[in-house]
């Protein structure tokens, strides 16, 4: 069954917000169900559901480096409008689910590929499994994808090494590549590999990479992840109220296992048979557009279906985080997302 076409007026704005958080989705998010199951080597990987009492199509929301599902209320309450299941799980080493290292505050995982093996099983034990969601005892459907940032890079290399996972993914602002700014890729991961080698040899647990910190506010006007003052602020007051799912930067390592996710995705882009929509952000400074375009270009002369045209969707002006900013840059990206989900599903 395919879902009604969408308009602007179905979802939420921001405007409405902060009256929203404290009602109509207050009481959705209480109808949660929140749970945990075993990942990779036995990490506690923590999740919450939404699913509706009739056989309706499932949506995985897969967050970003440091996200935890808490931050996602406003999106999954508006997507659950839209006769979605939603599921969404916090990344090891983030938000609720276990730490890593014995300073939790370490952006941190010892492979990439862990974060996608535990985004299987998650498909796997808890969506395909959801008793709600299939009543009537036949083939589970297959979950869409909207992931974001490095959970974009999480949902490639989970549709790679398990290619028949999902029946379509959207990808906002995906970390193809890390941003490195105005240092050259070659003498930043130089950096980065020698920095990991003498941690491993001098270091009991793996540090921070140089310039990154615990967790602190930064302040809107100096932010980079969104221009939307509310949905900002929001943002602030909730990981101030839940500090235990504070994250710091990240270690060396993990700068270094990102290098390795990102030529894996490229030496596997033949494996991704699943649509993928990529959507950019006009002007993101915290991956890198480059590495979108590239990876667009080269996956639709495998598969014409994902990157139509061969590039992004991308939303002009659009700061990193497409689902948090201004109504401006996030209606149009949330209907675009819609749309290429209902056209996929059946």
């Amino acid at each position: 069954m395919a879902l009604a076409k969408i308009n602007s007026n179905d979802y939420g704005k921001e405007s409405e917000l902060s009256a929203r958080l404290s009602t109509e989705i207050k009481q959705f998010w209480q109808q949660g169900y929140f749970s945990s199951f075993s990942g990779v080597n036995k990490i506690r990987i923590n999740y919450v559901t939404f699913t509706h009492c009739k056989n309706q199509e499932n949506l995985v929301l897969v967050t970003g480096r440091s996200e935890s599902y808490l931050k996602y209320q406003e999106l999954a309450f508006d997507l659950y409008q839209q006769g979605y299941n939603i599921f969404i799980v916090d990344h090891r080493g983030q938000g609720l689910s276990q730490r890593l290292l014995n300073d939790g505050q370490k952006g941190y995982v010892k492979k990439f590929d862990d974060y996608a093996e535990d985004l299987k099983k998650f498909i796997d034990d808890v969506v395909l499994e959801s008793a709600t969601n299939n009543p009537s005892k036949t083939r589970p459907k297959k979950p869409h994808l909207l992931a974001h940032s490095m959970g974009g890079a999480i949902a490639v290399r989970m549709m790679q090494l398990y290619p028949l996972s999902a029946k379509s993914a959207v990808l906002t602002s995906p970390m193809i590549a890390v941003n490195y700014g105005n240092i050259a890729n070659w003498l930043a991961q130089g950096i980065i590999y020698l920095g990991d080698f003498f941690n491993a040899c001098l270091a009991a647990e793996a540090n921070f990479f140089m310039g990154q910190t615990a967790f602190n506010d930064t302040p809107f006007a100096e932010n980079e992840l969104s221009q939307s003052t509310v949905r900002y602020q929001v943002f602030v007051e909730l990981y101030q109220k839940n500090k235990e799912i504070q994250l710091g930067g990240v270690t060396t390592h993990w700068l270094k296992e990102a290098i390795i996710a990102k030529k894996n995705i490229f030496a596997d882009l033949a494996k991704l048979t699943t649509p993928i929509l990529v959507m950019q952000s006009g002007n993101d400074t915290i991956v890198c557009n480059k590495a979108q375009n590239t990876f667009c270009q080269q996956l639709h002369q495998y598969h014409k279906e994902s990157c139509p045209e061969g590039k992004p969707f991308t939303v002009d002006n659009a700061r990193h985080e497409l689902m948090f900013e201004q109504d401006q840059y996030r209606s149009p990206a949330l209907r675009k997302a819609l749309q290429w989900f209902d056209t996929h599903s059946t």
